[in-house]
């Protein structure tokens, strides 16, 4: 297929564009960063990274201009995005993971695209906060649109648990919300998650459907993260265990102080979304039962966060974590 890829720059874009071209598709894929089509240098690294796909570039929050590209006039049969908010912030939500994806949505739809498959995240099946709204919003416009449509939910990313491995590696505390038990996840490895995307374009039972996706093995909680690693890496287990009432008074006063200070509402957001994932597992969410299911977590891939961690101590990796800094 030919197949025109969004948000390809990110990790998971990344590992996407890989599957995409181990899977004999041409792909394309849309750089929206235009200092990289300014340096040469950047552009045959990204190049690099990004081998076996064809890039074009231009800004994915301005569908309208792209439109008028020479390259987009061919037709695509599938458009797929990896492409999300940096920060998760309302202003930052509302204007990629709803308004971008819905003007892309109506491309697709003027130009004949068959099949969208659009990266969402696990957490929206209990939307308490603004980007969780703002991808919901969208889903429900692609869901409606008539277009063969595939909505991956994934669970937590292995970036986004990595922090934990450079502070032990400082000799600080391993951090714990609560007494660490409070939350379970199956992480999936960008890889493996490249992977599943992929997979959409060719298996139907993937298609119109909502996808709520995990690696493999166990749910494993903050509690078990740090007792692997401390063992792996020889060390003494020493936590640091963050109250949720703490952080619950920090955002009162970002509330608060916010109403005077626009810059510290966005703070408000960022802790109400450390928050959000202090407390809440990243598994499927059973309503009937209200309660977080593990066995009904789907798995894919063959990566394990552990495996992951193992990797990282062993070869002395650092995983740039830019906007998954938590820790």
């Amino acid at each position: 297929m030919r197949v025109l890829l969004l948000g390809a720059t990110g990790t998971i874009g990344q590992a996407t564009a890989a599957a995409l071209v181990r899977d004999g598709h041409e792909v394309v894929c849309l750089v929206r960063d235009k200092s990289i089509a300014q340096r040469n240098d950047l552009a045959v690294k990204l190049q690099q990274q990004l081998a076996g796909t064809k890039l074009q570039f231009g800004d994915a929050l301005n569908v309208a201009c792209c439109a008028k590209a020479e390259w987009l006039q061919p037709s695509f049969d599938a458009l797929v995005s990896c492409l999300a908010s940096r920060n998760g912030t309302p202003r930052d939500a509302w204007a990629i993971d709803y308004q971008a994806h819905a003007d892309w949505l109506t491309l697709a739809v003027a130009k004949g695209i068959r099949h969208f498959v659009v990266l969402s995240a696990l957490c929206v099946q209990k939307p308490l906060l603004g980007f969780q709204q703002a991808k919901l919003a969208f889903e429900k416009e692609l869901m409606a649109s008539g277009l063969t449509y595939s909505i991956v939910r994934p669970t937590a990313f292995f970036k986004s648990l990595s922090g934990q491995v450079k502070r032990l590696k400082q000799g600080k505390p391993f951090l714990l919300f609560g007494d660490g038990q409070l939350t379970s996840c199956k992480p999936i490895s960008d890889h493996d998650l490249g992977q599943f995307m992929a997979q959409c374009l060719t298996d139907r039972q993937l298609q119109n459907t909502i996808l709520p996706i995990g690696g493999p093995g166990p749910a494993v909680t903050p509690l078990q993260q740090g007792e692997y690693l401390f063992e792996l890496m020889g060390m003494k287990p020493q936590y640091k265990r963050v109250p949720v009432a703490l952080m619950d008074t920090v955002i009162g006063m970002l509330n608060l102080l916010g109403k005077v200070m626009p810059a510290l509402a966005d703070k408000a957001e960022l802790a109400r979304i450390g928050r959000y994932y202090a407390t809440e597992s990243m598994l499927v969410w059973d309503q009937e039962k209200q309660a977080y299911d593990e066995q009904a977590t789907p798995s894919f891939g063959e990566e394990t966060l552990f495996e992951h961690y193992k990797r990282m101590v062993e070869n002395n990796i650092d995983v740039p974590l830019g906007e998954h800094s938590v820790f």
